[in-house]
């Protein structure tokens, strides 16, 4: 083999190799071809409409039936909106989450307040008027103390007594009625129904038919318990700028009778109406 022959062949080789590798260059540089992405199944999803609170009755404006993919389904979950029409919610649930079968009551458990109540507590209701009431910021969720205030036997061998006598009480609902007073009107009255226990119930009964209940809004986050010694209005009256005058104190045998001399004045509030008492 002659060196033109050898020459030749090596100028053959290396154009093959330049060739050969800028094809491969080319075709690294081109996009890869789209493969056709298989369609996702899916299946139907009730949800939320709207943010729901616990004990809420659901209605056809509270939910709406979603696609959702069907790899991924809550187990529980509603496929048709009439599957939970009329139920009641054991749990709150946000907008847009699915309604799951184990947050539902069942269908014949009427819902409501009922079915949100915990195990071992009870629910009483307490009428209440905007002072009670703590003016409206008393709710849904809010929890208070619970004051009693009695009133003197009628030999007048007492006095006008205030204690608290439930502390932390959550609030389970708040609410309106209609009733009659005294001469026949209809009215408006609150109720504020509270969660206690069986024997806190018991006491909370006894104590709105013995005297006059007041709630006192606590906070949150305040879940200490206090003991206090109650207040009593012969105490309230010591209390007073310059004290109460020994002459006309109430004693055993009842008031004193009553002088033309100015005296001390006390403002009391009875279910909502504004007393004075002089003294």
């Amino acid at each position: 083999m002659t060196s033109r022959t050898l020459i030749v062949m090596m100028l053959a080789l290396g154009s093959g190799g330049i060739a050969g590798y800028s094809a491969l260059q080319l075709f690294q540089g081109q996009p890869a071809p789209l493969l056709a992405a298989e369609p996702r199944s899916s299946t139907q999803v009730v949800v939320a409409a709207r943010d729901l609170a616990a004990g809420d009755v659901l209605g056809e404006d509270d939910v709406r039936a979603v696609d959702w993919p069907a790899d991924a389904v809550p187990a529980g979950y509603s496929r048709t909106v009439p599957e939970v029409i009329g139920r009641g919610l054991m749990q709150a649930v946000r907008t847009n989450e699915p309604l799951l079968d184990s947050r539902l009551a069942d269908r014949n458990g009427f819902g409501g307040l009922s079915i949100v109540i915990p195990e071992g507590m009870r629910a009483v209701g307490v009428r209440v008027d905007e002072i009670v009431g703590v003016a409206g910021f008393i709710d849904r969720g809010t929890r208070v103390d619970v004051l009693l205030t009695i009133d003197p036997p009628e030999d007048g061998r007492g006095d006008f007594v205030t204690r608290i006598i439930l502390q932390n009480v959550e609030v389970a609902a708040r609410g309106q009625q209609i009733e009659r007073d005294p001469e026949g009107r209809p009215q408006t009255v609150t109720v504020v129904t509270l969660l206690v226990t069986p024997e806190d119930a018991e006491q909370l009964t006894l104590a709105t038919a013995q005297g006059r209940i007041q709630l006192a809004l606590r906070n949150m986050i305040d879940v200490k318990e206090v003991r206090t010694t109650g207040a009593r209005m012969s105490r309230l009256l010591d209390l007073l700028p310059g004290g109460l005058p020994a002459s006309r104190t109430r004693t055993a045998a009842g008031p004193a009778p009553r002088t033309a001399e100015a005296g001390t004045t006390v403002e009391l509030f009875k279910g909502g109406k504004r007393a004075l008492i002089r003294f």
